[in-house]
């Protein structure tokens, strides 16, 4: 069975249009149409006749509408990160600090300071940023693994540094012992792109701590995670992915509400399939997880503007950025958080004028 809700034709100001549009994921965006994506045809619905034609389907079939539907346009929980409560009514904005030699963007840069790395850290809070993502191995094309003694060693110090200045703070990683003395460190969320399925451990050492999990997209779980990608259709591929992983963790006994969701954009994937990915990011709220996006700096944003390399790709990244929070990502992961975010805040003021505007 193949059917997918993806929502599109949104309205500024719906209060102008009583009825015709619907509250996407409790953001502060509304749609008023879906493309309806059913055994390998396509159509436009618009959002108030939704329900009668979700009526007219019978069986599993109509079981899966209801469900897609209702995660489209049901408020996704809050997540609680230490002692701050993140709303997901707008989006966030995550710094990205790589404690590693050899990483695509910045690598290098603090791998021996982890106080510096720290202090980098706290400057990206105070810029703006809801959460820092501390990260000790490179997952870029050929980087090679790091043990996970080492990974340790790079990221503990600065986690644990952040976490006592009062930083919300994630770690990235695919490995258990990792995640482990993250968290004793005071990690508030683990950002993980193999989503819990290259270490064996790594799932119950996810489900026996508290904090939000971050599953993410690749083609391969093993040693490289860019290997291995094929595609009939990108987008519909990566959405049945996770949809499948996420219904593996839930029976594994992870809260639902724990999950974030992320495609993994460069992950295994050609310039044509990240534009389809970003092209159809609203589809990914019908799993009815909050959507993260890490567009910054990526080899497309190269590819698309005469192979700018990785540190002149401001300009794109916060198109790409901005483009996500439109589709309503809840969070996007960024290098350049000042500019992120003040382009984050021009976006809500002009959402928040729209939202009050008289009817």
């Amino acid at each position: 069975m193949t059917l997918y809700l993806r929502p599109t034709a949104f309205i500024d100001s719906p209060q102008r249009h009583d009825g015709a549009g619907e509250r996407l994921a409790g953001t502060m965006l509304w749609f008023g149409a879906v493309e309806w994506i059913e055994d390998g045809t396509r159509r436009m619905v618009a959002a108030a006749d939704v329900p009668a034609q979700i009526d007219a389907l019978s069986g599993d079939r109509q079981a899966r509408a209801r469900t897609i539907w209702r995660n489209l346009t049901g408020p996704r929980a809050a997540l609680t990160l230490g002692d701050r409560v993140l709303r997901l009514d707008q989006p966030h904005v995550m710094g990205i600090l790589n404690m590693t030699p050899d990483s695509f963007s910045d690598g290098g840069r603090f791998t021996d300071d982890p106080a510096a790395a720290a202090e980098a850290g706290v400057a990206m809070a105070q810029a703006g940023a809801s959460l820092v993502d501390v990260g000790g191995e490179s997952t870029r094309p050929g980087a090679p693994t790091v043990w996970e003694g080492d990974e340790i060693e790079r990221v503990r110090p600065v986690v644990e540094r952040l976490a006592r200045s009062g930083t919300p703070v994630s770690i990235d990683t695919r490995k258990a012992a990792v995640m482990e003395a993250a968290l004793a460190a005071g990690a508030h969320l683990i950002n993980d792109v193999s989503a819990l399925l290259h270490d064996p451990r790594a799932l119950e050492v996810a489900k026996a701590s508290s904090v939000p999990i971050c599953i993410m997209h690749a083609p391969s779980q093993g040693a490289n995670p860019h290997e291995g990608a094929a595609y009939v259709d990108a987008a519909l591929d990566v959405y049945d992915w996770l949809e499948r992983r996420i219904a593996a963790l839930v029976e594994a006994g992870i809260d639902r509400a724990r999950l974030i969701v992320d495609p993994g954009l460069g992950f295994g994937k050609s310039v044509a399939d990240n534009a389809a990915l970003l092209n159809n990011l609203s589809l990914y709220h019908g799993l009815g997880c909050p959507l993260l996006v890490g567009a910054s700096r990526k080899r497309m944003i190269g590819a698309l503007s005469n192979e700018a390399p990785a540190d002149r790709r401001l300009g794109g990244s916060l198109f790409l950025t901005t483009k996500a929070i439109e589709a309503g990502a809840q969070i996007v992961r960024v290098h350049d958080v000042p500019e992120t975010v003040q382009a984050a805040r021009v976006w809500r003021g002009l959402r928040d004028a729209a939202l009050t505007a008289r009817a």
